[in-house]
């Protein structure tokens, strides 16, 4: 069973990390059994987040009587130091224990440090010195906002998008994690469902390139999680048809893309942009006829609506022309009907 040394925190978990985003979605009872056969088959890492609804709430119920076999990130996205002590105590609270492995910053637009107007890192510094955190991490969509991270030498880990679609700045970034013993804790391994295939994914972040690498894969369903636990006993080879396959994909997701990030909702005018943005994608990527539904058509023509009051281009992290975007698939989509 592959295991990642998450840096300097020398924190050692399973190569499979478990995102609990997703467990907001089901019963507590079905994401309590979920969590836990996630245990007992080998994974001891666990990523969640204050804004993930109940994911919290689901882990505590699942693992509070073996907090120590464990370990849990989480994260906040308060903007003042105020916010942030009660984001924390709603977390232990949540998470039935007395201490947070990893405390991240949840995507910040820039990157905290001691001293500054916001006053948050020094909050999470507090904490740390209570023994309500062992480490301090920050995750983000921003390569600028990710290198000053990295540069900065506050942090322990980093959690960013990495997949095998990415591009040289993303590498780099990496790279950079490695050569600072900085965690590097890889989320969007499926570039927010673009990619199908989780051996070609597994497999690209087994290569010993990316040994220090630890993805969290979302997992909501029995079916994905039994997925990735057989990686575990008999671990895919990157050669032949998943070579072909990545290349495929690099090929098709080359260049701009919505990775469906959501960072730009909510739509003044109710666009679903995340999906919207990227169904020219979808539809060649996915099952077509649930992306063509009355009810997609309907979300589909509210990008008519569109004010193009720029406030969705203003808050992507990776720079899209947004407004553009969407017309671009709306005509593409129109073409399927």
């Amino acid at each position: 069973m592959d295991t990642v040394r998450l840096g300097k925190t020398e924190l050692v978990v399973n190569k499979n990390g478990f995102g609990a985003l997703p467990v907001q979605r089901v019963e507590m009872a079905d994401a309590v059994y979920l969590l836990q056969k996630a245990f007992y088959n080998g994974i001891n890492y666990f990523d969640t987040a204050r804004a993930y609804s109940d994911s919290e709430e689901k882990l505590g119920e699942a693992f509070h009587y073996v907090r120590e076999k464990i370990v849990i990130s989480t994260k906040t996205a308060a903007v003042t130091a105020e916010g942030v002590r009660k984001d924390l105590e709603e977390s232990l609270r949540k998470l039935k224990t007395d201490y947070i492995d990893i405390y991240q910053f949840h995507n910040p637009v820039f990157c905290p440090k001691p001293g500054d107007e916001s006053g948050i890192y020094d909050a999470v510094l507090e904490a740390k010195q209570q023994g309500k955190i062992r480490h301090i991490g920050i995750t983000n969509h921003r390569l600028a906002v990710a290198q000053e991270a990295i540069d900065s030498g506050l942090y322990e880990t980093l959690q960013f998008p990495f997949s095998y679609l990415a591009a040289e700045p993303e590498l780099k970034l990496v790279e950079s994690c490695r050569e600072k013993d900085m965690g590097f804790i890889a989320m969007k391994g499926l570039a927010g469902g673009l990619i199908h295939n989780s051996a070609c994914a597994y497999a690209f972040m087994a290569q010993p390139q990316f040994a220090h690498v630890a993805p969290i894969w979302g997992i909501q369903r029995e079916k994905e999680l039994d997925e990735w636990l057989s990686y575990q006993s008999c671990p895919p080879s990157l050669t032949g048809e998943l070579l072909e396959e990545i290349a495929k994909d690099k090929e098709m997701l080359s260049g701009e893309f919505c990775r469906g990030c959501g960072y730009c909702m909510p739509c003044p005018a109710g666009i679903e942009i995340n999906n919207c943005a990227r169904m020219s994608l979808m539809l060649r990527r996915a099952p077509q006829n649930a992306w063509l539904s009355p009810e997609w058509q309907e979300k589909m023509k509210k990008i008519e609506d569109c004010k193009h009051c720029g406030a969705c281009q203003k808050k992507c992290p990776y720079g899209l022309n947004t407004p553009e975007l969407l017309a671009k698939n709306y005509e593409d989509y129109k073409t399927f009907l």
